[in-house]
């Protein structure tokens, strides 16, 4: 079973500040972010805009500065869950222009375990990424897998639920791994069967091992099939939760003097009801993050209301990421209501299966169609694969089962969403970022 940390670790103490909380390491000011152009300054949307958005556009540009360099915002931060984004090497992720990736704490926990990555001096250095590097805490993975619903954490799942609307749902056909209570979660391994425990603090020493330049506190992962009363309990856990996990990073930092900082965000929770998301951005706001991750199931159309509430209430000087979002209007809706960063695994995901963006929608190279089609995937895309290789050539591929397809398809779809990010960041900045959006969506969605 990987151990999290030496048992030496545990026992060690640092001084304290009030409430118990270690005080603010020295080395915290090795991260920063700077707010750069207002959305709402530079591109002056009418009235209307802003009444039909439920409010004031809360989007801006940035710079957030790391250890192992700087991000400009808004920022699409690709996925490398197991310290590796799915068949791209990091080489090509730098030289499609992907400014971070995002690993996950709980599969490298599982395997190869956190202490190798310490060892091995580091996320980055393992994986030989020179850039900056995130890590979630396991607690989605831990919450998703635990009730059987996978990335299903949302309404969509109550039709497949035979307990519509219990605390306690669990998907169809599986079986609980994960059991919560106030202190921590007991779950059991997708490899293997064996059981571990992640409490708050032990989410901090395994990331604090993986060395991420930006960590995410402990919380608890809700759904929305969960009451009203459940959600305010939960809340209430991860408000409790964070402070615990405040405390240990403190405590870990200035034990581990000499390691780069590592900035940890705290994580807004509260569904979709209003007042609970206000509250845990206030409450999380006030407490000393880095910055702040808006986690949780939301419905699609609810998306930049939560977005907005949250940005609305949390520190203005502080990073707001998005976790896990895909879909250009999605990228558009949550970069316009305050998201700074934000990572999905959808680009890598669904080239997999042969599907490839487009400025014109998203195309399944498996058809027949692609066959005798020697164009590259999108005239005028700068990717390697678009540079060098046809559409019927990576059709082949794809019909001839090799692995390079993937790999091909994965470089595009990338690169594809890293610029869109990109121009919308310099649309932001020169006044133009309405007019990109509306010409942007009414090519990819021709049929809306």
């Amino acid at each position: 079973m990987p151990s999290p940390v030496a048992s030496t670790d545990l026992l060690t103490t640092a001084p304290t500040a009030p409430h118990g909380i270690p005080g603010r390491p020295a080395s915290q000011g090795e991260f920063g972010f700077q707010v750069g152009t207002r959305l709402r300054e530079r591109c002056a949307p009418s009235g209307a805009a802003v009444e039909l958005n439920g409010g004031e556009f809360q989007g801006r540009t940035g710079v957030i500065t790391t250890p192992h360099g700087t991000i400009r915002t808004p920022a699409f931060i690709a996925v490398g869950t197991k310290a590796t984004v799915k068949s791209v090497l990091p080489e090509s992720m730098e030289e499609l222009g992907a400014q971070a990736l995002l690993a996950n704490a709980y599969h490298l926990y599982l395997q190869p375990g956190a202490d190798i990555l310490d060892a091995a001096g580091g996320l980055g250095r393992f994986m030989n990424w020179q850039g900056p590097t995130f890590t979630d805490s396991g607690g989605f993975q831990v919450m998703s897998l635990g009730s059987g619903f996978k990335k299903v954490i949302n309404m969509d799942a109550a039709a497949a639920s035979p307990h519509a609307g219990a605390d306690d749902s669990v998907a169809v056909g599986k079986e609980r791994l994960a059991h919560i209570d106030d202190d921590g979660v007991w779950f059991k391994s997708h490899l293997n069967g064996d059981m571990h425990r992640f409490t708050p603090e032990v989410s901090m020493q395994v990331q604090h091992q993986i060395g991420a330049d930006i960590m995410f506190a402990f919380d608890e992962l809700t759904t929305l099939l969960n009451s009203r009363g459940y959600q305010e309990m939960s809340l209430e856990r991860t408000r409790l939760w964070a402070q615990r996990c405040i405390a240990e990073h403190f405590r870990l930092t200035e034990d581990r003097a000499g390691k780069p900082y590592q900035a940890l965000f705290g994580v807004i929770q509260g569904a979709q009801y209003e007042d609970l998301r206000r509250k845990a951005s206030r409450d999380l706001g006030s407490m000393d993050f880095d910055g702040y991750g808006i986690g949780g199931a939301l419905e699609k159309e609810n998306l930049g209301t939560i977005v907005r509430w949250c940005a609305e209430e949390l520190p203005e000087g502080k990073p707001r990421h998005l976790l896990g979002i895909s879909e250009p209007d999605d990228i558009f809706t949550a970069i316009e209501n305050g998201a700074d960063t934000f990572d999905c695994v959808s680009p890598t995901r669904v080239a997999r299966t042969s599907a490839f963006y487009t400025p014109d929608g998203r195309f399944n190279l498996s058809g027949a169609r692609f066959k005798r089609d020697f164009a590259p995937l999108v005239d005028g895309c700068d990717c390697y694969a678009c540079d060098n290789y046809s559409r019927a050539y990576i059709h082949h591929l794809f019909k001839a089962k090799e692995m390079v397809s993937a790999t091909l398809v994965s470089i595009h779809n990338e690169r594809f969403v890293v610029k869109m990010v990109d121009d919308a960041r310099l649309a932001i900045e020169d006044g133009t970022f309405f007019d990109f959006k509306a010409e942007t969506l009414r090519r990819y969605y021709p049929n809306r």
